[in-house]
């Protein structure tokens, strides 16, 4: 594995410890940013990436910074724990995101950012100088570089089909005995001959019961 290329962005204040951040690059390949270059007692050293660790919140379960002493969440009273410790007894409040597993590496990472880092200083004298950090990286992936993926919008639930029928102005017709049947025409409309006075009192209501 080989270091392919450093870049070194400096910080503005100069009093402080953080001197400057950096992203370097294996074998063309493969990036690690936000490594920082801290200014030690033995002169400066490489961090690498981290973040925070944190707790979860006895009341909520969120998650807090250690050593928080409210919740973020719900306002609670932290416990106050002090997370893991080092080699040296001291209180953990960082863990790397990547770091090198052995000393050779280690030191191939720290010899080569802290060159390029003192080179960098120089160049920042310079009235042109530019810092490449923020600038694009090569294998940095663009849309082309992706499958168009078309997502299937939810179609709406298809509404339940009503069948309207024109409503009826007139009063409705009274009940036949068959449903089936359509209504009887008028006698005029048939073209059948008039009943004769002695079969309409007949047919009338209690027809037949004084013709004996």
């Amino acid at each position: 594995m080989e270091i392919t290329e450093v870049r070194i962005k400096l910080t503005e204040d100069s009093d402080d410890r953080l001197q400057a951040f950096c992203s370097i690059t294996f074998d063309d390949a493969f990036v690690v940013r936000d490594l920082k270059i801290i200014e030690g007692t033995n002169g400066p050293f490489v961090a690498m990436p981290s973040r925070k660790l944190t707790t979860h919140c006895n009341r909520c379960r969120s998650k807090n910074h250690i050593r928080a002493n409210y919740c973020n969440q719900c306002g609670g009273k932290m416990s106050g724990e002090q997370g893991p410790r080092d080699d040296g007894g001291r209180a953990k409040l960082y863990a790397d995101i990547a770091h090198p597993i052995n000393s050779t590496c280690r030191e191939m990472i720290q010899n080569r950012v802290v060159e390029e880092y003192r080179r960098e200083r120089e160049l920042s004298q310079r009235p042109d100088y530019v810092s490449r950090y923020e600038d694009d990286y090569d294998d940095v992936f663009v849309g082309s570089d992706f499958e168009d993926i078309t997502v299937a919008k939810a179609e709406p639930a298809a509404k339940p089909r009503i069948d309207s029928q024109p409503s009826q102005t007139g009063p409705r017709p009274p009940h036949s005995p068959n449903n089936s049947e359509a209504p009887r025409q008028s006698a005029s409309q048939q073209g059948s001959t008039p009943h004769s006075g002695t079969q309409s009192k007949r047919s009338g209501f209690g027809a037949g019961i004084l013709d004996e």
